[in-house]
């Protein structure tokens, strides 16, 4: 398999290449496949010789540089690596090279922007051991597990470093948009130095009139002690969002930890305790009144289920039934941990209920549930966080947790590749 240049006509280049057929078409296809990859490296030879300098004295920010040696430099692409003769400047001062075909063509460290944002793509969603195994299978490419985490630690960092200053248009939407639904919660990973600990994740979900989801941004943070840097981040984004959407509604949405309703007070008009958190706790008293009658257990468990989401001014009721039980369950024998588990269930519909009246959010077609956080607690860090055998160091995970909100929320991974290629990432 030979690929070459036969013809080049101002931009336009024409190759050739050759594909000999075996008669299997496992074998064509991998043949295929190698020609192609060999095409795309004799392509990718003047694709990015086209971004040098002809050798003339260049000003960089001010100062004059020239020319301090020419010398080839291997770079990684989707099809193979190619090596390339480019010009490194100096100024007459000395210090750092500066090599501006580097520069313009959008190097990410020595590898070209398409291979870079394939690389982390990937990464985002598989270990290093993983995408090393289909980049081979699928691409051809050799890449060591060293390069994979390099390269995505390298992109994390700049997604972060410009997360205030890079601004994500968002899609836009077929109806309007009258409510703007604001979640947050954490789920444990494991980090290398200090074990089993609490990633935090939030949620900006967009709904129409008609209470149709039509958007998220989500975005995910490392562990850490406080919650600060995930609390200004998470903010940033709200009031971003509320600059854009004035008249929307700000609905709070999370589970009965106090801390979420501190934060969610600050940036919502309302709060609302996901309902099925809520429901749980009357299964947790029905197994306490019942015990092992079930079928009375499930009846009792059922109708107030349905009676907490239809029915106006029902928390009130089931904390008077619920005291009414306790009264009477506390004259048997054998009742202290029933007693307590009603008692508890007590506590938590108490200090709960403003942020209970589903049937008023129903009316007006407004989200009930938590479920967008819940499932971007599992999706965002569990599936990838979680990996069998992962354990994590600070910066590692921080880069993945960024490019991995980047890729969910929608139209914000091609933006963020837009903004490399409109502003550079060798210097940030």
């Amino acid at each position: 398999m030979v690929a070459q240049i036969i013809d080049r006509q101002n931009n336009q280049l024409t190759i050739q290449m050759t594909v000999n057929l075996t008669g299997s078409m496992l074998n064509d296809e991998q043949a295929l496949r190698d020609a192609l990859n060999e095409a795309g490296c004799v392509v990718m030879v003047p694709m990015i010789e086209q971004f040098d300098t002809q050798g003339e004295p260049i000003r960089v920010h001010g100062v004059k540089h020239t020319v301090k040696k020419r010398d080839p430099q291997t770079y990684e692409t989707p099809y193979g690596p190619v090596t390339v003769e480019r010009n490194a400047y100096q100024s007459s001062k000395g210090g750092r090279n500066y090599v501006p075909l580097e520069v313009d063509a959008r190097m990410v460290l020595n590898s070209t922007p398409r291979y870079a944002m394939m690389v982390t793509g990937k990464y985002t969603n598989l270990g290093a051991n993983a995408v090393q195994k289909d980049l081979l299978e699928c691409n051809g490419r050799q890449i060591s597990h060293e390069y994979i985490k390099d390269l995505s630690d390298f992109i994390g960092t700049i997604a972060q470093a410009r997360e205030s200053e890079w601004e994500y248009e968002l899609p836009e939407f077929d109806q309007a948009v009258s409510t703007v639904g604001i979640s947050l919660d954490g789920t444990c990973m494991l980090m290398r130095d200090d074990g089993w600990r609490e990633a935090m994740c939030g949620s900006i979900s967009f709904y129409s009139a008609q209470g149709e989801r039509l958007h998220t941004i989500y975005t995910g943070a490392t562990p850490e002690y406080g919650k600060d840097k995930f609390k200004k981040r998470f903010a940033r984004e709200i009031e971003r969002v509320k600059e854009r959407f004035p008249d929307a509604f700000c609905l709070g949405l999370a589970d009965g930890a106090p801390d979420n309703w501190i934060f969610l007070k600050q940036h919502t008009a309302r709060q609302i305790l996901d309902f099925y958190h809520a429901r749980e706790y009357i299964g947790k008293a029905a197994s306490a009144i019942f015990g092992r009658d079930k079928k009375n257990k499930k009846i009792w468990e059922d109708d107030w289920s349905h009676t907490l989401k239809h029915k106006q001014g029902s928390v009130a009721r089931l904390i008077k039934e619920l005291t009414g039980h306790l009264a009477e369950i506390g004259q048997t024998m054998n009742s202290i941990e029933r007693c307590e588990e009603i008692r508890k269930v007590i506590v938590y519909y108490t200090n709960n209920k403003d942020r209970m009246n589903y049937s008023r959010q129903l009316k007006h077609k407004l989200p009930i549930g938590s479920g967008v956080i819940e499932a971007a607690c599992k999706v965002l860090i569990k599936q990838r966080m979680c990996i069998s055998g992962s354990r994590w160091k600070e910066q590692g995970a921080s880069a993945v947790l960024a490019l991995r909100a980047l890729k969910l929320s929608t139209g914000r991974w091609e933006q963020f590749w837009q903004f490399i290629m409109r502003h550079g990432c060798t210097a940030f």
